[in-house]
């Protein structure tokens, strides 16, 4: 097996976790909208709706998140194509097998990782 048909292989796996993952917080969120609300006029508690509406904001965020790295799997297969695959989109270096094992849809040697990291925790 090639370095490209194993880092395929490890995207598709990649891949299939991250829409399953949606797909089972998909499925809560719509079990969640046809339940009762916290509505007191319906026999609910206030509090109640308080923390359906955390819960659906919180599900919504991690599906936001999962639809970002579904981007990143579907960029990484695109980069294999192109022969750019495991060359650091910041600085041109090689990101190196055992980080690339690890996340396969990884664009950023770490160090620029971390960089770009950083960054976001300082906005």
């Amino acid at each position: 097996m090639t370095d490209a048909e194993r880092y395929r292989t490890l995207l598709d796996q990649e891949r299939s976790r991250l829409t399953e993952l949606k797909g089972s917080l998909t499925e809560v969120t719509e079990d969640v909208e046809h339940e009762p609300t916290g509505d007191p006029s319906a026999g609910g508690h206030v509090a109640d709706a308080g923390s359906e509406v955390f819960e659906r904001s919180r599900d919504l965020s991690i599906v936001q998140d999962l639809d970002a790295q579904l981007v990143d799997v579907e960029h990484a297969f695109a980069r294999i194509e192109n022969g750019t695959y495991g060359t650091c989109e910041a600085c041109g270096r090689p990101i190196g097998a055992e980080r690339l094992d690890a996340r396969p849809a990884a664009r950023f040697c770490l160090e620029d990782q971390r960089g770009a990291e950083r960054e976001v925790r300082v906005r």
